[in-house]
């Protein structure tokens, strides 16, 4: 355990919940998902339309800035690879956008070859509002708050752009194997 465990981290059985404002209620029928290029180019997914796209079940680790890490936590939803399929782009960086007007910033290739998913199943049942439900993102090579909850949407663009977290001081990319928690570090 102690080689999946970043430095800083302890291990948990427990799934914290942790949000900065009240947790939207979206509906599955009221729920899409939004691509938007760097030249205002949409493709939109409704729920059925995203279940329709090919499915993958993946298990990982999940480690929070907060210093908790979860192993094994298992996961079920669309590769990104599926949504990102055939958009023509010359961008460098996504914005994600969440129901509730969160948002996050990430490079793309960090999205890219499954390393990231929309997840709408954890541990085998639908994911609840207070994780994200009804879909979230999932990169978990980064820390948590990358994994937007309640995501509607992604914004790609040239220029890094910091969303919520970012611009209140932490850290830009945020590697829990760096422990990039803030600016600074």
């Amino acid at each position: 355990m102690a080689k999946r465990l970043p430095p800083g981290q302890y291990p948990t059985e427990s799934f914290p919940v942790l949000s900065a404002g009240p947790t939207p209620r979206v509906t599955n029928e009221t729920w899409s998902f939004t691509v938007t290029t760097e030249l205002g180019e949409a493709r939109s997914w409704t729920w059925d339309q995203m279940m329709a796209l090919p499915q993958q079940e993946t298990e990982t680790d999940i480690h929070c800035v907060t210093r908790w890490s979860k192993f094994d936590t298992r996961w079920r939803g669309v590769s990104l690879d599926a949504f990102l399929e055939g958009v023509e782009t010359t961008a460098d960086y996504v914005v994600a956008h969440s129901y509730g007007g969160y948002t996050t910033n990430l490079p793309l290739e960090d999205l890219l070859d499954d390393r990231a998913w929309i997840v709408h199943s954890y541990d085998g049942y639908p994911l609840s509002p207070e994780h994200g439900g009804p879909a979230r993102l999932l990169v978990p090579h980064l820390y948590f708050w990358k994994s937007a909850k309640w995501v509607r949407g992604l914004q790609l663009t040239h220029e890094d752009e910091p969303g919520f977290w970012e611009s209140a001081g932490y850290h830009n990319y945020g590697d829990p194997w760096r422990e990039q928690r803030h600016w600074g570090d």
